[in-house]
C-alpha cells in the first residue's frame, strides 16, 4: 500500500507551483533577492517550492521525512544568519561562505558536511578562464549550496534530479554527488580551450611573434588556478570514497562517483601535462629570444665595425689632403720678407714638400690598415 504521505497535498502557504487547475493569470510571487530557488522534496518527488526561507522551514516541519534543497547566490548575511540558525550550521563554515576565496575541501561537522567546490568556464571571446567558488551544506533533511559567480548551472542540476526520482530519494549525498558531477564536466570544455591555447602559443613562438612570452605567462597563471582548483577536489572526492562503508552510501552513488572521479583524474592529469608543456615553451621561446638577440648583436657589431673602417679610411683622406692645404696656406700668406718668396726653386720646393708628405702619409695609414 501506498505511504499516505506521498499523496497529501502540501501544507497551505506552500508549493507556490500552478498547475493546469490555476486560476489563469495567477502571478507567483517572488523570491527575495539571493534565493535562486527552493524546492522540498519527499521521496524524490518535488512537493513544495517555497519562495522565501521561512516558508522552507515551516514546510520541513510540516513534510514527514522532507528534504529541503535551498540554493543561494551571493546571499546576504541575514540569510546565512537564518540558515545557520535553522540547521545548527557550523559557524567556521558559515564565515567561509560568507567570505569565500576558500580551496576545495570537504568538512565534516558532526552530522553536517561542509563542501567547497571551485567550478571553471572557458570564455571563448576573451580566450580567458573564468573561475566560480560553490559551497554546499548538507545535513539530515537539506541541501544548501551557495554559489559566488555565474557556475555551475545548478538549475540543470536540478532538473535533471527531478527527472530521478529514484535518485533523488537517496537524499543529499544525491544531490553532492550530482553538482560534483557538473562542476568535473564543466572542466571538459576549459581543457578543450587550454590545448586549443598552447597550440596557438607554440605557433606564435615559432613565428617569432614579440608578444608570445607575455602570452606564455598569462596562460601559465592560469592553468596554475585550474590546478588549485581540479587538484584538491582529489581529496574531497577520496575522503567521500573511504566514507563509503561507514555511512552506508547507496550503490548508485558510489558508482557515480567513481565516475566524476575517474572524469576528474583526467583532468588533473592533462592539466598537469599543460603546466609542464608551458615550461618547455617557455624556455624554447627563451632560447630563441636570446639567438634572435645575438643575431641582433652580431649585426649591430658588423655594421659598427663597417662604420668604424668607413670612419678610418675618411679620417686618412682627411689628414693626407690636409698637409698640401697647410703647406698652400702658408706660402700663400704673401709676407715681403718669406725666404723662399724670391727663391727660383721655391714653387718646386713647395710642391715637392707636399708630395713628400702626402706620400709619407698615405704610407703610413696604409700600414696601418686604415686605407
Amino acid at each position: 500500500m501506498a505511504d499516505d504521505r506521498f499523496a497529501a497535498p502540501p501544507p497551505e502557504g506552500f508549493g507556490r507551483r500552478l498547475d493546469e487547475h490555476a486560476v489563469a493569470g495567477a502571478a507567483e510571487p517572488e523570491r527575495p533577492a539571493g534565493l535562486v530557488d527552493s524546492g522540498v522534496y519527499v521521496g524524490g518527488v518535488r512537493r513544495a517550492s517555497p519562495v522565501s526561507l521561512a516558508d522552507t522551514f515551516r514546510c520541513l516541519q510540516q513534510l514527514h521525512d522532507a528534504m529541503a534543497w535551498i540554493g543561494l547566490r551571493r546571499p546576504s548575511r541575514e540569510q546565512i544568519a537564518s540558515l545557520a540558525a535553522e540547521f545548527q550550521l557550523p559557524e567556521l563554515a558559515v564565515e567561509d561562505a560568507i567570505n569565500a576565496h576558500q580551496r576545495p575541501k570537504l568538512e565534516r561537522y558532526d552530522d553536517t558536511l561542509f563542501v567547497v567546490l571551485r567550478a571553471a568556464n572557458y570564455l571563448d571571446a576573451r580566450e580567458a578562464v573564468e573561475f566560480a567558488e560553490l559551497h554546499l551544506f548538507l545535513g539530515p533533511g537539506f541541501v544548501i549550496t551557495v554559489r559566488h559567480g555565474g557556475t555551475p548551472d545548478l538549475a540543470a542540476v536540478r532538473r535533471r534530479l527531478e527527472a530521478e526520482p529514484g535518485v533523488l530519494a537517496l537524499g543529499p549525498e544525491a544531490v553532492l554527488y550530482a553538482v560534483l558531477d557538473r562542476v568535473v564536466d564543466g572542466y571538459a570544455p576549459v581543457v578543450a580551450g587550454l590545448e586549443n591555447d598552447i597550440d596557438e602559443i607554440e605557433t606564435e613562438v615559432f613565428g617569432g611573434d614579440p608578444n608570445a612570452s607575455r602570452r606564455i605567462y598569462e596562460l601559465s597563471r592560469e592553468v596554475i588556478q585550474f590546478q588549485r582548483a581540479a587538484r584538491p577536489l582529489l581529496k574531497v572526492v577520496e575522503a567521500l570514497t573511504r566514507g563509503f562503508e561507514r555511512y552506508r552510501t547507496d550503490e548508485e552513488l558510489r558508482r557515480r562517483l567513481r565516475d566524476v572521479a575517474d572524469h576528474l583524474t583526467q583532468v588533473v592529469e592533462r592539466v598537469d601535462g599543460f603546466r609542464h608543456l608551458l615550461q618547455s615553451i617557455l624556455t624554447v621561446n627563451a632560447t630563441l629570444v636570446s639567438q634572435a638577440q645575438n643575431e641582433e648583436m652580431r649585426s649591430l657589431t658588423a655594421a659598427s665595425f663597417e662604420q668604424n673602417e668607413e670612419v678610418k679610411r675618411v679620417s686618412a683622406w682627411a689628414a693626407i689632403l690636409f698637409a698640401p692645404t697647410l703647406i698652400g696656406t702658408v706660402y700663400g700668406m704673401n709676407f715681403t720678407h718669406m725666404p723662399e718668396l724670391g727663391w727660383r726653386y721655391g714653387y718646386l720646393f713647395a710642391v715637392a714638400l707636399m708630395l713628400a708628405v702626402c706620400g709619407a702619409l698615405y704610407l703610413l695609414f696604409k700600414r696601418r690598415g686604415w686605407l
